[in-house]
């Protein structure tokens, strides 16, 4: 089942409300429902953290518990989430954002010189946030939606398949055969 594979992972919230670098939002950290691993509150942190990825902002992290919290999502996967952009990957993400903005804007899109420098940047970054800015907004608000829905029918194909193997084994075993 999909709760114990993430149970296993996720850090428990009495060993983060211990930890005295998170002392002083304990009593955010010790809401229950920011910890349930239902099909809803894992959706919806799919669909927070992934959100929150994609946006080209500072403090993603920081973003990504205020939307659990206001959603009331499971906190820790949110926040793990945003570690999709990472260094490695921050490039490559906001380039195809950039890109997807452009062409939703129709402008042409600038191609980088040979030595990319934060030189060039600046002085190219009142032309690139307009189609970046959009691009990444329209690519969270779709990634986030599909990454719901797809979470929500992996968790309902699982719960079934448990079901359905449960009902197997009963017929296989009746109780009655197994009291004998």
């Amino acid at each position: 089942m999909p709760r114990r594979l993430l149970q296993r992972y996720l850090p428990h919230p009495d060993a983060l409300r211990r930890r005295r670098s998170l002392r002083f939002v304990s009593h955010l950290i010790g809401n229950p429902s920011l910890w349930m691993l239902t099909r809803r509150s894992v959706a919806n942190a799919f669909s927070v953290g992934l959100f929150c990825a994609l946006l080209p902002i500072p403090f993603q992290m920081l973003l990504a518990a205020l939307g659990a919290w206001l959603v009331r999502c499971n906190l820790p996967l949110s926040i793990g989430l945003v570690w999709l952009t990472n260094p490695l990957t921050i490039p490559l993400i906001f380039y195809g954002n950039y890109r997807l903005g452009a062409w939703l804007l129709d402008i042409q899109v600038r191609q980088a010189p040979e030595h990319l420098s934060t030189r060039w940047i600046a002085e190219q970054l009142v032309e690139i946030l307009p189609p970046l800015a959009l691009g990444s907004l329209v690519a969270s608000v779709v990634i986030a939606a599909w990454a719901n829905l797809v979470v929500r029918l992996v968790w309902r194909w699982q719960v079934s398949r448990h079901w359905k193997a449960r009902a197997w084994r009963r017929r296989r075993h009746p109780p009655a055969a197994r009291e004998k």
